[in-house]
């Protein structure tokens, strides 16, 4: 079973027919599977563009009655995978965006990857032209910033040149010792970009293999406006490769 878990809010315009593919890929790609959506507290019309997808789809929509950011819906969706799943080694958690720069179409290939054995796959973004303006620029001081001799171990994952997007595969073995370790806390934290940094180095802890694939984003077929904001960012990802830094010089005193 291929658990696809997508955290979203306000992003009615586009998660509606990102199932759609979705439900396309596996049509042409059979592979049994479900859809766990976290609607964080949306305040646009996604609870009701959701509502008929029920009835054509493996759908499990989560409600949040108060907004609690990327990190904690994923923590939900960890969550709620982990218990429902009946064979952890062979099931998996599939993890993408809501507004189309994660693209259903690559799916294939990363599930073929964690087919092959690997415990987790990263769908490593390449920065093409057409993305907008914000994400090229964070994605290029992105990359000077973990080059930084202070932080720079705290900021990579060995094999990975993009520790920062959000599509990933799971192995819910992983997602389960991830869950098991996390107890009360997320099992991840921060911003989009931190949470996904530090979710996919606590997974590489507990994986046995780890693969890699290098993907091309849409932007063009979005209808808003790029979230991303450069400096807010950028200090988002050095304050946490400072603090990893931080923690483990006190570990090791």
């Amino acid at each position: 079973m291929l658990y696809i878990c997508i955290p979203s809010r306000n992003e009615a315009p586009t998660v509606g027919v990102l199932l759609w593919r979705i439900r396309k890929v596996f049509r042409e790609f059979s592979r049994e599977y479900e859809i766990l959506v976290y609607d964080d507290a949306s305040t646009d019309e996604t609870t009701s563009v959701l509502e008929p997808y029920h009835k054509v789809l493996p759908l499990t929509v989560i409600r949040g009655e108060a907004q609690v950011g990327f990190a904690r819906a994923v923590d939900a969706l960890f969550r709620v995978v982990a218990q429902r799943t009946r064979y952890p080694r062979r099931d998996a958690v599939v993890l993408m965006q809501a507004d189309f720069t994660d693209q259903p179409e690559h799916l294939p290939e990363l599930i073929k990857r964690f087919e092959g054995g690997a415990d987790v796959v990263v769908a490593e973004t390449a920065v093409v032209p057409s993305a907008p303006a914000p994400v090229r620029k964070l994605a290029a001081w992105a990359r000077r910033a973990a080059r930084l001799w202070p932080v720079r171990a705290h900021l990579t994952v060995n094999g990975v040149g993009d520790p920062f997007g959000t599509f990933r595969i799971f192995r819910i073995t992983v997602v389960r010792d991830l869950v098991r370790a996390a107890g009360d806390a997320g099992v991840t934290d921060g911003s989009v970009r931190v949470a996904n940094l530090e979710l996919l180095r606590r997974a590489v802890g507990l994986a046995r293999r780890v693969e890699s694939v290098v993907v091309e984003p849409r932007y063009d077929i979005r209808p808003r406006a790029t979230r991303v904001q450069v400096w807010p960012d950028l200090k988002a990802i050095l304050r946490a490769g400072w603090a990893a830094r931080k923690r483990r010089a006190v570990a090791a005193a």
